[in-house]
């Protein structure tokens, strides 16, 4: 903090701007030299210049704010996807290199886990000797139950690295924030847990501590890498990271989002996809929903529009401003 200015990241919003932003909702208008304080409140767009009085700044109000807020999250967690994809598919080609370790170390830094029970218990291993945090991405497959001793023993596992005081933060996309499945396997656990969800996140990863990740090495995640390299242990905690900043809380407490204009979060997640030209099929796998389920959201969407064809829709989507950043 310099000069009395709260030095933070653009896209936050610190303690000081909001309790000004506060502030203007209550009466209307603030000085404009005040909001110097917490450039931040300008920076976002919550205060914008009086027409009659370019000295006097007023708030915007907060349900447009938040959606103009979440539209630029949305567009960075789409960047950070990207560059995830980028990554995976340079190193799929690595993966059927294999060969003996160049360090001549007794643990290498990849290592290929062939079959889902390998890969299980390697991350019961690594969580048996981690005492600090797991991170997990755990993108939405349609709930399909585990089998029950597999369900089971994932719950003794995750309470015993809570038990040794370890934190767990894992990170799901926004169809399963009312699936009594995952809520109610958070509701049996006793610890530092907590869970957030996105409209759309990264392939399933999982991090143990700053000591070992877990990624995907197949399409049908048959096979998987073992990360023990510290650079791309450090690139993979920065990126869950980010997403978890940005993502929306549902356990321990859940945030509820904001329907504007008749249109549901779920509803405008789809809408975007919709113009960027997804099919149904692509839409459902980047937003955690079968297809059936994808078709009934775009079918509302459609009627809250008033469309009578897919064409019309996207017009319509565009003409009425629901995925306008500046709203």
């Amino acid at each position: 903090m310099t000069g009395g200015t709260h030095r933070h990241a653009r896209e936050e919003l610190c303690e000081a701007g909001l309790g000004l932003y506060a502030r203007a909702l209550r009466e209307g208008h603030l000085p404009g030299e005040e909001a110097a304080e917490a450039p931040c409140l300008v920076d976002n767009g919550l205060l914008h210049p009086s027409v009659d009085d370019l000295t006097r700044l007023e708030p915007v109000a907060p349900a447009v704010a938040l959606q103009r807020l979440l539209r630029s999250s949305e567009e960075r967690i789409v960047g950070e996807r990207r560059r995830g994809q980028r990554l995976a598919d340079a190193f799929e080609p690595l993966m059927r290199l294999e060969g003996p370790t160049a360090t001549g170390g007794d643990t290498p830094s990849l290592r290929i886990l062939s079959g889902k029970e390998r890969t299980s218990r390697a991350i019961t291993e690594a969580m048996a000797a981690g005492r600090e945090q797991l991170l997990a991405i755990q993108p939405h497959d349609g709930l399909v139950a585990p089998p029950f001793h597999h369900h089971e023993a994932a719950m003794r596992r995750d309470q015993a690295f809570l038990d040794n005081g370890g934190r767990v933060r894992a990170l799901y996309q926004h169809t399963v924030r009312h699936a009594p499945l995952v809520i109610g396997r958070y509701e049996r656990l006793t610890g530092d847990v907590e869970a957030r969800t996105l409209d759309e996140v990264t392939d399933r990863l999982v991090i143990v501590d700053r000591t070992v990740a877990f990624i995907p090495a197949s399409a049908d995640r048959s096979l998987a890498l073992e990360v023990r390299h510290p650079a791309l242990i450090a690139y993979f905690i920065n990126t869950f990271d980010r997403f978890w900043h940005l993502a929306v809380p549902m356990y321990p407490q859940a945030v509820r989002q904001p329907t504007l204009n008749g249109i549901t979060p779920r509803q405008r997640a789809i809408a975007a996809l919709l113009v960027e030209g997804h099919t149904d099929a692509s839409i459902a796998d980047r937003l955690g929903m079968n297809v059936r389920t994808a078709r009934v959201h775009i079918a509302k969407l459609a009627a809250t529009l008033g469309s009578e064809s897919r064409a019309q829709l996207g017009y319509l989507i565009g003409r009425s401003g629901i995925l306008d950043q500046e709203r």
